[in-house]
Protein backbone atom coordinates (compact mmCIF):
# COMPACT_ATOMS: atom_id res chain seq x y z
CA UNK A 1 0.00 0.00 0.00
CA UNK A 2 1.11 3.55 -0.39
CA UNK A 3 2.12 6.05 1.55
CA UNK A 4 -1.20 8.15 1.07
CA UNK A 5 -3.28 5.20 1.34
CA UNK A 6 -1.95 4.40 4.68
CA UNK A 7 -2.88 7.85 5.90
CA UNK A 8 -6.15 7.73 4.48
CA UNK A 9 -7.01 4.14 6.14
CA UNK A 10 -5.03 5.10 9.47
CA UNK A 11 -7.89 8.58 9.39
CA UNK A 12 -10.99 6.25 8.31
CA UNK A 13 -10.43 4.12 11.29
CA UNK A 14 -9.57 6.92 13.70
CA UNK A 15 -12.91 8.36 12.53
CA UNK A 16 -14.78 5.31 13.26
CA UNK A 17 -15.81 4.17 16.68
CA UNK A 18 -12.94 2.22 17.02
CA UNK A 19 -10.50 5.16 17.16
CA UNK A 20 -12.10 6.56 20.26
CA UNK A 21 -10.44 3.85 21.97
CA UNK A 22 -7.11 3.61 20.00
CA UNK A 23 -6.30 6.56 19.30
CA UNK A 24 -4.50 8.00 16.09
CA UNK A 25 -1.28 6.28 17.19
CA UNK A 26 -3.29 3.23 17.37
CA UNK A 27 -5.11 3.65 13.81
CA UNK A 28 -1.69 4.14 11.97
CA UNK A 29 -0.38 0.90 13.66
CA UNK A 30 -3.51 -0.93 12.30
CA UNK A 31 -3.49 0.69 8.98
CA UNK A 32 -0.35 -0.55 8.68
CA UNK A 33 -1.90 -4.22 9.09
CA UNK A 34 -4.40 -3.76 6.78
CA UNK A 35 -4.53 -7.05 4.65
CA UNK A 36 -6.61 -5.62 1.56
CA UNK A 37 -9.22 -3.29 0.71
CA UNK A 38 -12.08 -5.42 -0.65
CA UNK A 39 -14.80 -3.50 -2.74
CA UNK A 40 -18.38 -4.67 -2.92
CA UNK A 41 -21.02 -5.08 -5.60
CA UNK A 42 -24.90 -4.31 -4.62
CA UNK A 43 -25.76 -7.82 -2.77
CA UNK A 44 -22.42 -9.27 -2.95
CA UNK A 45 -21.78 -11.69 0.07
CA UNK A 46 -18.71 -10.87 2.37
CA UNK A 47 -18.93 -14.33 3.90
CA UNK A 48 -22.01 -16.79 4.27
CA UNK A 49 -23.40 -18.29 7.86
CA UNK A 50 -21.12 -21.16 8.90
CA UNK A 51 -18.39 -20.27 7.21
CA UNK A 52 -14.78 -20.08 8.99
CA UNK A 53 -12.29 -17.26 7.84
CA UNK A 54 -9.00 -15.63 9.23
CA UNK A 55 -10.47 -12.50 8.40
CA UNK A 56 -12.65 -9.54 10.46
CA UNK A 57 -13.30 -6.30 8.38
CA UNK A 58 -14.23 -2.29 8.97
CA UNK A 59 -16.67 -0.83 6.95
CA UNK A 60 -14.80 1.71 4.92
CA UNK A 61 -17.55 3.20 2.36
CA UNK A 62 -21.27 1.64 1.90
CA UNK A 63 -23.27 -0.27 4.06
CA UNK A 64 -23.55 -3.74 5.20
CA UNK A 65 -26.67 -6.27 5.81
CA UNK A 66 -26.29 -8.88 8.38
CA UNK A 67 -28.84 -11.23 7.68
CA UNK A 68 -30.39 -14.61 7.47
CA UNK A 69 -30.43 -15.78 4.42
CA UNK A 70 -33.29 -17.42 2.45
CA UNK A 71 -33.39 -20.99 4.20
CA UNK A 72 -36.70 -23.27 3.33
CA UNK A 73 -39.83 -21.89 3.68
CA UNK A 74 -37.97 -18.65 6.06
CA UNK A 75 -37.56 -15.85 4.05
CA UNK A 76 -34.49 -13.74 3.87
CA UNK A 77 -34.25 -10.96 6.88
CA UNK A 78 -31.66 -8.17 7.81
CA UNK A 79 -30.97 -8.45 11.31
CA UNK A 80 -28.62 -5.30 11.68
CA UNK A 81 -26.95 -2.73 8.81
CA UNK A 82 -23.20 -2.34 9.49
CA UNK A 83 -22.55 1.01 8.12
CA UNK A 84 -18.95 3.67 7.53
CA UNK A 85 -16.56 2.54 10.48
CA UNK A 86 -18.67 -0.22 11.98
CA UNK A 87 -16.49 -3.72 12.65
CA UNK A 88 -18.00 -7.10 11.17
CA UNK A 89 -16.48 -10.27 11.49
CA UNK A 90 -14.66 -9.88 14.69
CA UNK A 91 -15.86 -12.00 16.99
CA UNK A 92 -16.02 -14.93 14.69
CA UNK A 93 -12.24 -13.51 14.12
CA UNK A 94 -11.22 -13.87 17.77
CA UNK A 95 -12.61 -17.09 18.56
CA UNK A 96 -12.21 -18.77 14.90
CA UNK A 97 -15.70 -20.09 15.41
CA UNK A 98 -17.71 -19.99 11.68
CA UNK A 99 -19.86 -17.23 11.39
CA UNK A 100 -23.42 -17.03 12.84
CA UNK A 101 -25.00 -14.57 10.20
CA UNK A 102 -24.45 -14.32 6.40
CA UNK A 103 -23.27 -10.61 5.11
CA UNK A 104 -23.85 -8.75 2.29
CA UNK A 105 -23.41 -5.30 0.40
CA UNK A 106 -26.60 -2.83 0.39
CA UNK A 107 -25.01 -1.12 -2.58
CA UNK A 108 -21.50 -0.12 -3.44
CA UNK A 109 -19.30 -0.90 -0.28
CA UNK A 110 -15.20 -1.58 0.78
CA UNK A 111 -14.05 -2.66 3.82
CA UNK A 112 -11.11 -3.28 5.48
CA UNK A 113 -10.12 -6.43 5.66
CA UNK A 114 -7.54 -7.40 8.71
CA UNK A 115 -6.25 -11.28 8.92
CA UNK A 116 -4.78 -13.40 11.29
CA UNK A 117 -1.25 -13.23 9.65
CA UNK A 118 -1.13 -9.51 10.05
CA UNK A 119 -2.79 -8.99 13.41
CA UNK A 120 -1.21 -11.72 16.00
CA UNK A 121 2.73 -10.13 16.22
CA UNK A 122 0.26 -7.21 17.38
CA UNK A 123 -0.72 -8.58 20.87
CA UNK A 124 3.32 -8.57 21.56
CA UNK A 125 4.20 -5.98 19.58
CA UNK A 126 1.59 -3.39 21.26
CA UNK A 127 -0.30 -5.10 23.93
CA UNK A 128 -1.71 -1.85 24.92
CA UNK A 129 -3.34 -1.36 21.40
CA UNK A 130 -4.57 -5.07 20.91
CA UNK A 131 -6.17 -4.56 25.04
CA UNK A 132 -8.06 -0.83 23.90
CA UNK A 133 -9.40 -2.90 20.52
CA UNK A 134 -10.83 -5.56 23.41
CA UNK A 135 -12.39 -3.00 25.64
CA UNK A 136 -14.21 -1.45 22.14
CA UNK A 137 -15.37 -4.36 21.10
CA UNK A 138 -16.99 -5.50 24.13
CA UNK A 139 -18.55 -2.29 24.81
CA UNK A 140 -19.75 -2.65 21.95
CA UNK A 141 -21.22 -6.70 23.05
CA UNK A 142 -22.53 -4.88 26.55
CA UNK A 143 -24.57 -2.44 23.89
CA UNK A 144 -26.25 -5.35 22.27
CA UNK A 145 -26.98 -7.57 25.28
CA UNK A 146 -28.58 -4.24 26.59
CA UNK A 147 -30.97 -4.06 23.74
CA UNK A 148 -31.85 -7.16 23.76
CA UNK A 149 -32.10 -7.22 27.55
CA UNK A 150 -34.49 -4.39 27.15
CA UNK A 151 -36.67 -5.78 24.30
CA UNK A 152 -36.84 -9.13 25.57
CA UNK A 153 -38.25 -7.29 29.18
CA UNK A 154 -40.98 -5.03 26.70
CA UNK A 155 -41.83 -8.25 24.97
CA UNK A 156 -42.57 -10.17 28.03
CA UNK A 157 -44.67 -6.82 29.06
CA UNK A 158 -46.77 -6.80 25.55
CA UNK A 159 -47.41 -10.99 26.03
CA UNK A 160 -48.35 -10.48 30.16
CA UNK A 161 -51.02 -7.59 29.05
CA UNK A 162 -52.25 -9.34 26.23
CA UNK A 163 -50.93 -6.52 23.78
CA UNK A 164 -52.51 -3.85 25.76
CA UNK A 165 -49.14 -2.70 28.03
CA UNK A 166 -46.48 -1.79 25.14
CA UNK A 167 -45.32 1.45 25.46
Amino acid sequence: MKLQDTDRIAAAIYEAPLGHYIGRAGAEILASRVCSVRQLRDKEFLYHKDEVCGSFYLVLDGRLALMREKEGNRSERIMHVAEKGDLVGELSFIDQTPHHISVCALGDASVLCFDAEGWESLITEHPVLIYNFMRAIIKRVHGIVSAVGTQQAELEQYISTGGSGRS
